[in-house]
């Protein structure tokens, strides 16, 4: 943490020296730090970006890198005690206290165990005087008063056991493999977090206190507070409340575990039989910085994110080529430990050419290497990095609270100085002045430095995997080959709509909604746009088209080539452009567009800057008057779709999911198909096309609504020029109900799989036709909300049987309104009957009426807090509008939320769930492993 002052010379302009250059970042004043007395930090904000609510952290300068051979898992398995008991809140009184003013374990309520850190949350606090005073006190208990004690310890070694079980795959395992390649055989290649299950189920009940009190301590800690509060207030109470905590003495030294240099590059190669394509990872490691940042610092951050973009973009413009031997190639520079960062070059090769790939996509990294960047890839980065720095200092007031907690870390963690983004941007304006072409290519040699190399390569067995020697042979073949080029581009002062010539309409006329606060224009060729004013968050508008149809008008012949429809619209780029080109097109710009089809709409969703509504509305007009079907762009997507049949074809996610969908359809239900050759070979570029065509074809059958930053005066004529000039026609459409049947109103039946790691995976759900009502609608997701308190209390905490199990039900309106109760969760195929017999005991005893009140209390607070912090954000807006429009009824009057949140009883869930269980369809579908 740093205390920095910057000369007015910064601010009012100067010519860069290296004089300059050392001088410190300038800081971000609105944040308050401080160190008290036994060494704890602070650091308070004061942000209305949620009105009323504020969010508590704490950041231990402590992660699973500190541990003991002997403690592998215990600074992760500490991070589940917090939740367990402290001094002022006994048990399970964290999670109590909180639930009951609304906040939700695993959302509000989480934590996070790393290499280097662990992160404790309880977000979006209602600012009461009572509960600013709980989330303190949580946070003083979390400092250095844990419970720990025997039984909730060994309660939960179960939880951490599962917890690893669901995460345990083949990537997982793939990982593991790297990670002594990665790190160097470094202390880090040895202490994933999750641990060793050997030690998770056996250590002593001392080794996890001792591991508390030498690494929990004052002078490794900070404590955050961010939201609707008053500094100087909380700050008093931090001081008075934390300044008691003891100093512990003799501390044990938090070492820094650096990685230590290779001079020769180190490899793997590793296989898994549930990973059946290859992946090959090249980096190279780079020391970090841990001093005060300066000037220098930041040049040197943008000329390597510069650097390392434009090569990004080069070779996603190799990979838009259907003769490419890889499917897509990420290049990146960031950290990878807390001394050290790493120059990453990730490859997917197609089937069978790991060692084309390989060398395709490190000749553009070479070609980097020798020769640098154009002058036009400069500006248009230059372009790109402005815009980014002026949208961020619009829109400077409404940093979310975990954007705000992410500096904080990097300030205390890496000493990344969390500064003053507009004089930030006066420095880096001078610094874009100065920058030359040989500093971004002396920075592209840089990174690809000689030493400290590593590649990992997940190969597939019985193919030809790239082996140490030949990576060895094409890495000095391609560094020292005379015949690559310089790269060269012609793409300069195009526009987006360059050679369209639009015909405006007009607006015929202008209705106000004054209970909403909006206004709906009816333009000249029928459209209607439905446009509502709000700065809740400064400079961003959104945009939203729904038209009823969708796939439900689509024959089944048509279905696979509808299901691949937005990833060739989205590959094929828009209007006269590539893919490639309009990236080039809209540098510069802040707005996007994209497309959906779902069962029964299609959509187009948006969104922008205030400066860039222009563009925003431009892209709509292409995507409904000059779309883009780009047949090279199509055999792109077939070399991924070939790629991703193989992939699926041994991953168990995929075949669960395949299990799942079989079981309840069948094997050749149409509308319900496995993603498999068969399903392949019925897509089709010219029904893909056919079908966008068909869907998008009459602007007039959507509603519009445009809500956010950008004032009527600017938006009008806008509307006039892009919406009003799209051909339309009188035609409406309305969907249809082709929802596909599951084989039985009752299906129960277990699916065999082979599996490396062995585990259960559960799958119920219940559906019940239930009139659409907005009381239904909450009374329907409060049983899921529920059931889900009662599922993580029996299975996870008394039962130690589940780490996340997930329920939920919901309400859907359309195309059969009916109520629908999903339960989902993976455990130890020995205790699976158990488990699953506890989830039909918690669902008989809800559709008998025998649950807690207060976990019915909880769950409508819930609803009463998220409804309460929503306002604060345009998405409220947009829902306003579109419920208004859609659905019929006006979100913000009482009788639509207040009264029905107000009234609803343990009668109304009780009565959903007997109905459900005495008249609803249901199917329990249990996937377990082959013996």
């Amino acid at each position: 943490m740093k205390k920095l002052t910057i000369l007015l010379c910064l601010l009012s302009g100067f010519i860069l020296s290296s004089q300059n250059l050392d001088l410190p970042l300038p800081t971000d004043q609105s944040i308050k730090t401080g160190v008290l007395p036994n060494g704890l930090t602070y650091y308070i904000k004061s942000t209305d970006i949620v009105e009323d609510a504020a969010s508590y952290y704490i950041i231990q300068n402590v992660g699973s890198v500190l541990e003991n051979d002997d403690q592998q898992g215990l600074a992760h398995f500490l991070e589940h005690m917090a939740f367990n008991g402290t001094e002022n809140f006994k048990g399970k009184g964290i999670l109590n206290t909180f639930q009951e003013k609304g906040l939700v374990f695993g959302r509000d309520i989480n934590a996070y165990t790393g290499f280097d850190e662990t992160v404790y949350n309880i977000d979006n606090v209602p600012t009461t005087p009572e509960l600013i005073d709980a989330g303190l006190l949580v946070l003083h208990d979390w400092c250095n008063y844990l419970s720990l004690t025997e039984d909730e310890i060994d309660a939960e070694r179960g939880v951490i056991k599962e917890e690893w079980r669901t995460r345990q795959n083949g990537q997982m395992r793939l990982f593991q493999t790297s990670l002594p390649i990665t790190f160097n055989h470094s202390k880090y290649s040895k202490r994933l977090p999750i641990g060793l299950m050997s030690i998770v189920e056996n250590f002593e009940y001392k080794a996890l206190r001792d591991f508390y009190h030498d690494w929990y301590r004052t002078d490794l800690q900070v404590i955050a507070v961010v939201g609707d509060i008053n500094v100087d207030k909380v700050e008093a109470k931090i001081k008075a409340l934390f300044s008691e905590i003891p100093v512990v003495k003799n501390p044990r030294e938090r070492f820094i575990v650096e990685v230590p240099d290779n001079q020769k590059m180190l490899y793997s190669l590793g296989m898994d039989k549930e990973i059946s394509t290859a992946s090959i990872d090249f980096g190279i490691r780079h020391k970090k910085s841990l001093k005060d940042q300066t000037v220098k610092d930041l040049k040197k951050s943008l000329l390597e994110s510069m650097a390392t973009s434009m090569l990004s973009l080069r070779i996603n413009e190799k990979a838009q080529n259907p003769q490419a031997s890889f499917l897509g190639a990420r290049v990146n520079y960031g950290s990878m430990a807390r001394a050290n960062n790493a120059f990453s070059v990730r490859v997917s090769p197609k089937p069978g050419e790991q060692q084309q790939a390989f060398t395709e996509v490190l000749t553009e990294v070479i070609r980097a290497v020798n020769f640098g960047f154009t002058q036009s890839e400069i500006n248009r980065t230059i372009k790109e990095f402005s815009n980014y720095y002026e949208t961020q200092i619009a829109k400077k007031d409404d940093k979310s609270h975990g954007a705000i907690i992410n500096e904080i870390k990097g300030d205390y963690l890496s000493n990344e100085t969390i500064t003053d983004i507009e004089k930030e941007y006066a420095i880096t304006k001078k610094l874009f002045q100065s920058l030359t072409t040989d500093d971004l290519h002396n920075t592209i040699k840089r990174l690809y430095s000689k030493t400290n190399r590593y590649l990992n390569v997940t190969g597939v067995e019985g193919q030809n995997n790239l082996s140490e020697k030949e990576a060895i042979s094409i890495i000095d073949k391609v560094e020292n080959s005379k015949d690559i080029l310089a790269y060269t581009e012609a793409f300069e002062g195009k526009t987006l709509i360059s050679g369209l010539n639009i015909k405006a309409g007009s607006i015929l006329n202008t209705e106000e909604n004054k209970e909403l606060g909006s206004t709906t224009y009816t333009l000249s060729n029928g459209i209607k746009v439905h446009y509502k004013f709000a700065d809740k968050q400064k400079n961003i508008v959104a945009f939203k088209a729904i038209s009823y149809g969708g796939k439900s008008l689509l024959s089944d012949d048509d279905l696979p080539s509808a299901d691949l429809l937005g990833n060739l619209v989205q590959m094929s780029g828009l209007g006269d452009y590539s893919a490639t080109e309009l990236k080039k097109v809209l540098a510069g710009k802040t707005a996007s567009m994209g497309i959906d089809l779902s069962e029964i709409t299609e959509n187009l969703n948006g969104s922008s800057s205030t400066k860039d509504v222009e563009t925003m509305l431009q892209l709509m007009y292409l995507y409904f008057e000059n779309p883009r079907f780009d047949e090279q762009a199509y055999q792109v997507l077939q070399g991924g779709i070939n790629n991703y049949l193989i992939q699926r074809s041994k991953n168990i996610d995929e075949q669960i999911k395949d299990g799942i969908t079989t079981t309840l359809y069948g094997n050749s239900n149409p509308r319900k198909r496995v993603f498999n050759q068969e399903f392949v070979n019925d897509v089709s570029f010219e029904k893909i096309k056919e079908v966008y065509l068909n869907r998008f074809a009459n602007p007039a059958d959507f509603d519009f609504y445009i809500v956010g930053d950008v004032k009527a005066e600017q938006l009008e004529p806008l509307l006039s020029k892009y919406m009003a000039s799209l051909p339309t026609t009188n035609d409406k459409e309305m969907f249809k109900d082709v929802t596909p049947e599951w084989m039985s109103d009752n299906v129960d039946q277990d699916v065999f799989l082979d599996m490396e790691d062995p585990k259960t995976n559960v799958n119920m759900a219940f559906k019940v036709n239930r009139d659409y009502s907005v009381k239904n609608e909450f009374v329907s997701r409060a049983l899921g909300a529920i059931m889900q308190l009662r599922l993580t209390e029996t299975l996870r905490e008394e039962e130690g049987g589940v780490y996340s199990p997930r329920a939920q039900a919901f309400l859907v309106k359309e195309p059969v309104s009916l109520s629908y109760l999903s339960i989902k969760f993976d455990c130890n195929p020995d205790l699976a009957e158990k488990l699953i017999s506890i989830v039909h005991t918690e669902i008989a005893k809800i559709s008998n009426g025998d649950f807690k009140q207060e976990d019915l209390d909880k769950t409508l607070s819930s609803y009463k807090k998220e409804r309460e912090q929503a306002k604060s954000d345009n998405r409220y807006d947009m829902s306003l509008l579109t419920t208004f429009y859609r659905d019929g009824y006006d979100m913000n009057k009482s009788k639509n939320f207040d009264d029905i949140i107000g009234n609803i009883s343990k009668n109304d869930i009780e009565s959903l769930a007997k109905e459900m269980k005495r008249n609803g369809k249901s199917f329990e579908v249990v996937i377990k492993p082959k013996k």
